[in-house]
């Protein structure tokens, strides 16, 4: 086959200072990852057993675009090889519900369930922070969870002014990640959050919008119109649901059904404390869920009832939940998920188990949020999301089922590479043309700063 000159996964082209990569700048040349020991393709037509397991496999990207999986891919003149000896291919992490701006309190509130969280830390942080600092802790988050192998995710923001909204989707967009930003309103103003998706969201090729919410009888006013607004943009409504036990007291999925909003257009973070009935219900509509372990740990909410959901067919992706995670390794995230449920029923072969956890990290993770069709897998024809791992590290050698070592030994150090849409945001372990240096600095700066207002 014709080839350009072999480009080793090692040698970093020379970058300028904070390059953005969501900027205006030209489509990369198309690209061959070539020869990579083993490719999960979650696709079970491109290769063997549940997760389209693929041996010495090359993946070639062309404007934006997988164009071919396989072995010995046919590679177009100019194209760039990057050599993959040794290494694991998969798609990309989506991440479906997280609060990036919560880097701002890491840490915080350790000892607090999710009551004290959101008294002490997030309500008495949130308000205080500039538009010019929002888009410094959002830059770091963004780039953090992007360094971790996460390629897409749904941001669930509160109510914040305009002008800081113009902040938070400009940090989003420069760190070159696909995000769907899910905007909450206190007073639903639909104008406001139509000129937030026209102006600030439709022109981001990268970026799609959902409308948040709260579910609760005392705010079914307020649900019912954030249903209706989302109705209205032909986006999904994004909803925190039953975290805690004693929300069933709201009766979410009462008002949920009272406003229509059932169906695969609502996704339902946490949804732990789901009844028998209610289960039932929302697989029969096709509702979809986010799970968030690691902060439902953390705030001491609960364990979703996974295994259930699962027999019932609902669909669930992974979350962060933001800073009541306090790390964006999305590895600790799957094993978690399966931990938390090996611990619960003492049974090692609950679900989910390996395979399943990485299909919720990928595909599953799009399909809850309706983007299955374009991301979560390495099928020809959806966008160049795709992330490679480095299994030759102190913590994940030596080889003895490499599957189950990215879940159970994989940590964010494992992630060499990360393409979104076929641009590498994430190269031999480093970050591409972002001066990490300066963005810790900039946060830690405005870390004094709000600490000061505070």
């Amino acid at each position: 086959m014709a080839v350009a000159a072999p480009f080793t996964l090692g040698a970093r082209p020379a970058q300028s200072r904070d390059r953005t990569p969501g900027g205006d700048s030209p489509a990369p040349r198309p690209t061959l990852l070539h020869n990579a020991s083993l490719a999960l393709t979650m696709d079970t037509t491109l290769g063997s057993g549940p997760l389209g397991l693929v041996e010495h496999a090359d993946v070639l990207l062309s404007d934006g675009v997988i164009v071919a999986v396989g072995a010995n891919v046919p590679t177009p003149p100019g194209t760039k090889v990057v050599d993959a000896s040794g290494k694991l291919l998969m798609p990309g992490f989506v991440d479906i519900h997280t609060h990036l701006w919560q880097s701002s309190m890491r840490g915080g509130c350790a000892n607090r369930d999710l009551f004290g969280w959101l008294a002490e830390c997030n309500r008495a942080t949130f308000p205080r922070i500039t538009p010019a600092d929002m888009y410094r802790f959002v830059r770091l988050a963004a780039l953090d969870t992007v360094q971790s192998g996460v390629t897409t995710v749904v941001d669930w923001v509160d109510a914040i002014p305009y002008d800081t909204t113009v902040q938070y989707v400009r940090a989003l967009t420069e760190t070159g990640v696909r995000f769907a930003y899910a905007m909450f309103q206190a007073e639903p103003q639909a104008t406001l959050l139509t000129r937030v998706k026209k102006e600030l969201i439709d022109p981001v090729p990268l970026a799609s919008a959902q409308i948040a919410t709260h579910d609760a009888r005392a705010l079914e006013g307020l649900n019912r119109a954030h249903w209706e607004i989302a109705q209205d943009l032909g986006v999904m409504l994004n909803s925190h649901a039953l975290e805690r036990i004693e929300q069933r007291a709201d009766d979410p999925i009462g008002v949920l059904t009272d406003i229509g909003a059932l169906g695969p257009r609502l996704l339902m973070n946490h949804a732990i404390h789901l009844s028998d009935d209610e289960i039932a219900v929302v697989a029969s509509y096709d509702v979809r869920a986010a799970h968030c372990p690691l902060s439902n740990m953390r705030l001491a909410s609960g364990v979703m009832r996974l295994p259930d959901l699962a027999r019932q067919g609902v669909k669930v992706g992974l979350g962060q939940d933001g800073g009541t995670n306090d790390t964006s390794d999305f590895f600790a995230l799957m094993k978690t998920a399966i931990g938390l449920q090996r611990a619960r029923s003492l049974n090692a072969e609950v679900f989910p188990q390996v395979q399943d956890a990485l299909r919720s990290a990928t595909l599953g993770g799009a399909e809850a949020i309706g983007m299955a069709d374009r991301i979560g897998s390495l099928t020809p024809g959806k966008r160049a999301d795709l992330i490679v791992i480095d299994p030759a590290t102190l913590n994940f050698a030596p080889r003895f089922d490499w599957v189950n070592q990215i879940v159970f030994n994989g940590r964010p150090q494992n992630v060499h590479s990360v393409f979104v849409d076929g641009r590498p945001l994430k190269l031999d372990g480093r970050l591409v043309g972002v001066d990490t240096e300066r963005v810790v600095r900039e946060a830690e700066a405005a870390a004094v700063r709000l600490r000061a207002a505070a």
